[in-house]
């Protein structure tokens, strides 16, 4: 049988494509902030006909501090070889003793795959009619470990990031579906095979794009579900914003239908990144069920490549996602902005949260816009507070940011929260220049990151000052001492002059404070806020790969180890601001599994139901499965521990 044309040849015939986790952080930590705009002097040009060429405009621009997301930049770099014949039998698979091997309740594990694929980004909602029916996303890479094939070519190596989506009809106790693709696969949006992964975005189901995700999820007040995400190729322009409808039958399984595209462009000079969506699902609303999706717009010139701007972009639906408004841009003179947020109030008010600045500011703010009248009509952003955006939790090399989450309570309060980088001694939670690392002079090295939140009793019109979210405190070590390794008797192996000298390896001293990243809000009915992030708490010894094979195949086995650096390892922690702080995980969770340590995803997610019960939503890494396919290459069965998404319920 003829290889059908949508598969694109080059992409399992190219170099692999590698950039280590400290060029990530590097690069990363290159994009000033906004204090220097584009200027017209000579520049590079760069393929904005790829997605890799976009990343590497944005990240060229001088003075900026506006990123893709964390997804879209991990899919720019993914390695792509060529499938080898034969099983690979791994040398060192990178592991901890510290970490766990199963996910351990009354934590659940949401994801159903059994074949070691990655799962991150979450994004959770809960029926307002049902609390015990909720519904969850996440960036899922299942079909990197389908065994099937299509005309001889591993499904492994045809698929990508795909948009998952998973339920639950009792209150999150257990989850719905796993995938389950004929040998001789026939990409089709049939749910048998596909199980709950989005139809019609990516192409193994039955879509027209490479890749997809960025999750978001929300409830009307019938019950149907909506989820958004993005579809995009890595080496050529097509790219959109994607909403599929959800509905559940009478026996609560759940069927999506096929997504209706927004802001679909061939474009090279404009990509869609980082959508959020939100229903109104308040009766009585006079916009009850208007469905309301934000993103950035990135654009490029058309004949250097050069970044110009990411404003936000909105739309709305009065037909169940049928159709959508005439995208329009909120942010006004906020040009370069990025990571938005919409959420409704209960008298049908829209806010729109996201993390952008003017032109000429040298710190970034929180940024807030709102309509009183469905979206039609926009305020002019507001900035809720100053930012300095994060450069990361010390001690792990995965991408962050200070992307805001924000909710709406049901006597018409409205909180954001947000990460800030604040002194460690004397914290400014309204934006430290001292503390930014794009500006030259800082002293980043005595800052931390900080999840701080704002209030307002006024729909939006004044804020109270930023507040931390979790009170101060300093890491925790454990698992040390340990030994160094000795010289490796292989010369191309770690010798000592590479650390493995034998001697001993200690904790930190001082051992740092707790950093937050990736804050979540919900208000439960009974208006109870809960505000939730992960948190650093404890450091530990990590044996590094000191060589291996280039990714893929290297991101499961390792040629030869290295010495021991230190580990921050997290918590999720969830605040109810009227009582008791808790951790709800049951194991510490371990950063560096999957894609090198340099991707977690890019956010987290919290939702109430109206039994006022809360559902945190996460990515974890305390599980361990057999791989056997990954990114086209097979192995032997091979036990690792990959990310899967995990939550955790309860009420303080």
């Amino acid at each position: 049988m003829k290889i059908p044309s949508w598969f694109n040849q080059n992409r399992f015939t190219s170099i692999v494509r590698v950039a280590s986790a400290v060029t990530l952080i590097s690069a990363a930590a290159a994009m000033a902030f906004v204090g220097v705009r584009p200027s017209t002097a000579a520049a590079p040009r760069y393929d904005i006909n790829t997605l890799a060429g976009k990343v590497a405009s944005l990240r060229g621009t001088a003075g900026l501090q506006i990123r893709f997301s964390a997804f879209l930049e991990q899919e720019a770099e993914e390695p792509e070889g060529i499938p080898a014949p034969g099983s690979i039998t791994p040398i060192h698979v990178l592991s901890s003793p510290l970490d766990g091997t199963t996910i351990v309740p009354p934590n659940v594990l949401v994801n159903q795959d059994t074949a070691a694929a990655p799962q991150n980004e979450t994004a959770i909602a809960v029926d307002p009619n049902n609390p015990n029916r909720i519904v969850g996303g996440a960036n899922d890479y299942v079909t990197r470990t389908w065994s099937c094939f299509v005309d001889g070519t591993p499904c492994s190596a045809l698929g990508d990031g795909y948009s998952g989506t998973y339920y639950s009809n009792d209150g999150g106790s257990t989850w719905c579906c796993n995938s389950n693709p004929d040998a001789n696969y026939t990409p089709t949006s049939d749910p048998a095979q596909i199980g709950t992964l989005i139809p019609g975005v990516e192409r193994l189901v039955g879509g027209i794009y490479d890749a997809g995700g960025d999750p978001s999820v929300a409830f009307d007040s019938q019950g149907n579900v909506y989820y958004a995400g993005l579809g995009f190729n890595r080496t050529s322009p097509p790219n959109t914003v994607a909403v599929n409808k959800g509905t559940f039958d009478g026996g609560g399984t759940l069927t999506w239908g096929l997504p209706t595209f927004i802001n679909q462009t061939t474009s090279p000079s404009t990509l869609n990144d980082k959508e959020w969506i939100a229903v109104d699902s308040h009766s009585g609303s006079p916009f009850q069920d208007r469905v309301y999706v934000s993103w950035t717009r990135f654009i490029f010139q058309a004949g250097t490549g050069a970044y110009v701007q990411s404003p936000i972009f909105f739309v709305y639906s009065n037909d169940g996602g049928a159709t959508f408004s005439t995208p329009k841009n909120i942010s006004a003179n906020a040009h370069y902005s990025q990571g938005s947020r919409p959420v409704v109030g209960p008298d049908g008010t829209v806010y729109v949260f996201w993390n952008g600045s003017t032109r000429l500011a040298s710190l970034n703010s929180t940024y807030m816009a709102k309509s009183t009248d469905g979206g039609d009509t926009w305020s002019p952003p507001l900035s809720v507070a100053t930012v300095t955006n994060i450069p990361g939790v010390r001690n792990t090399v995965f991408r962050v940011n200070s992307y805001p989450a924000a909710a709406a309570a049901p006597n018409g309060d409205v909180y954001a929260t947000w990460n800030t980088e604040v002194d460690d001694t004397t914290p400014i939670y309204t934006g430290d220049t001292g503390c930014a690392y794009f500006i030259p002079g800082n002293h980043v090295s005595t800052c931390h990151s900080v999840a701080v939140y704002s209030k307002s009793t006024d729909a939006g019109q004044t804020w109270s000052d930023p507040a931390p979210v979790f009170g101060a405190g300093s890491r925790t070590g454990a698992g040390y001492p340990v030994t160094q390794p000795t010289p490796d008797p292989d010369p191309n192996g770690c010798q000592a002059a590479n650390g493995c000298d034998g001697s001993t390896f200690i904790a930190p001293s001082p051992l740092g404070p707790i950093e937050d990243v990736f804050p979540a809000a919900t208000v439960a009915a009974n208006g109870h806020v809960y505000l939730a992030a992960y948190r650093g708490t404890t450091v530990s010894p990590w044996e590094v790969c000191f060589s291996g094979p280039l990714p893929p195949v290297g991101r499961i086995t390792c040629d030869f180890l290295g010495p021991y650096i230190h580990n921050t390892r997290l918590d999720y922690v969830v605040r109810d601001l009227s009582g008791s702080t808790n951790p709800v995980n049951t194991q510490l969770i371990n950063t560096r599994y999957g894609f090198g340590g340099g991707f977690f995803g890019d956010y987290t997610d919290i939702a109430a139901g109206s039994d006022n019960f809360f559902h945190a939503f996460w990515t974890d890494s305390n599980n361990v499965q057999n791989v056997v396919w990954w990114y086209g290459f097979e192995f032997v069965p091979t036990a690792i521990h990959q990310q899967d998404v995990v939550t955790g319920s309860g009420n303080f």
